[in-house]
């Protein structure tokens, strides 16, 4: 069994995608990160650096309860425990492996920016939206490039790293994208929002999204001191 603490985002979709498409069974545990439940001493013993997704394999290596916190490695561990959507062989294995390092330094990082100086900064800085937003369409056609060659980020094979990926561009208009500008992008795009376990995952807590403005509390909790707070 497979215990997750996750919430609707980016990286929580992309675990429960994998958890969905692999069948695993698995509960999950929301974590309130506008509410601050991520700093909680017990989350911490699983997640040190108070990210969600998070989860514990009841079922761990030598039959024990083992902990995995960052998403991309909890891909890799559930993709290795099952041994579906990473290939065991050295070539097809570092293809994928190079598309989720892709994902996780470049896509995720960079894409959360212009999001948040577009949408959630107190102050809208011009240069930061300009650099975020530049390098996003950048990004993106990176991802298009590669699409154009293969019909998934791997190859010819759906992987981790397509499940990695997609649920950052999900709100691609926010990150002030064109789909219709990268048509390789858009035709894999549509792809992945057809497959049942992708629509699965997508509804995980779908009922606790935030609508509308953060408050506050959430907006520090999130962005501001309570990031930084020693503990």
């Amino acid at each position: 069994m497979i215990e997750l603490y996750t919430w609707p985002t980016p990286n929580g979709h992309k675990v429960h995608i994998m958890l969905e498409e692999c069948g695993l069974a698995y509960n999950v545990h929301g974590i309130d990160i506008g509410a601050g439940e991520q700093f909680a001493p017990d989350f911490l013993k699983i997640s040190p650096n108070n990210k969600m997704p998070a989860m514990i394999d009841t079922d761990g290596p030598e039959g024990k309860p083992y902990p995995v916190f960052e998403s991309g490695a909890m891909l890799m561990y559930l993709a290795e425990k099952t041994g579906r959507f990473m290939p065991q062989y050295m070539a097809g294995r570092y293809r994928v492996i190079q598309w989720l390092m892709f994902q996780m330094g470049g896509v995720g990082p960079m894409l959360g920016q212009a999001h948040h100086f577009r949408d959630y900064a107190p102050e809208k800085i011009p240069y930061a939206i300009d650099r975020y937003t530049n390098e996003a369409t950048r990004l993106y056609g990176v991802i298009d490039r590669r699409l154009g060659e293969a019909e998934w980020l791997a190859g010819d094979a759906y992987s981790i790293a397509d499940m990695a990926t997609f649920p950052w561009l999900r709100p691609w208009k926010a990150q002030g994208q064109d789909l219709d500008a990268t048509p390789n992008l858009k035709r894999w795009f549509n792809a992945m929002y057809d497959r049942p376990a992708v629509q699965r995952g997508l509804k995980i807590l779908k009922d606790n999204r935030r609508q509308g403005p953060h408050s506050k509390e959430a907006w520090e909790t999130l962005f501001g001191g309570k990031q930084y707070e020693k503990r």
